[in-house]
């Protein structure tokens, strides 16, 4: 609930810019200006770590509608979710900093699409994310990628991720959810 306003105002928006400029190309940047309000602040009076990835979300969702995979996910059954990501900060937002968030898938690999989120302030990147998501059936399962991409249109259109992002990947990964995940600190 900590973003859903602001969710869901990005989803107007993007359905409003969407019928008025047309389909954003799967390949594109995504942009939306966003402020940094008093509850995305903390204690030292910036931007809380945290909430940067929560309002990266909001990217995706501008994101999938805009490019109709929101409007694809609802036909055929399926749903995201974020597997893993990675945030790098390089400068603090203020309050009532102003900022653009900008958003891009960057490639795939057999299992997941991977996006980019970037906060951005006249230009200069103040944070950024790489963002590994899958797409899962309400039935259960995955959506193969190959099955994604066609639904897509990006069979050709985005790249094999580069070896350093498989690397991360399997390194953060937890086990399947068909196996034990105990909790041992020794």
């Amino acid at each position: 609930m900590n973003v859903i306003w602001r969710t869901l105002l990005v989803m107007l928006q993007a359905r409003r810019r969407r019928r008025r400029q047309g389909r954003l190309a799967p390949t594109a940047v995504g942009r939306i200006r966003l402020t940094t309000l008093p509850t995305d602040i903390d204690v030292l009076r910036h931007m809380n770590n945290g909430r940067y990835l929560s309002l990266f979300d909001l990217g995706r969702w501008d994101l999938m509608v805009r490019t109709d995979l929101a409007e694809i996910m609802r036909a055929k059954g399926w749903y995201p979710v974020v597997a893993s990501e990675t945030v790098t900060f390089r400068k603090s937002l203020n309050l009532w900093q102003r900022f653009e968030l900008q958003s891009r898938w960057v490639g795939h690999d057999d299992r997941a699409l991977y996006l980019e989120h970037r906060a951005v302030v006249r230009g200069e990147i103040y944070a950024s994310a790489i963002i590994r998501g899958r797409i899962l059936r309400r039935s259960g399962g995955t959506v193969p990628m190959d099955e994604l991409l066609e639904a897509l249109g990006l069979e050709d259109a985005l790249p094999e991720m580069p070896a350093w992002t498989h690397e991360w990947a399997s390194n953060v990964a937890l086990p399947s959810t068909r196996r034990p995940a105990p909790s041992d600190w020794d």
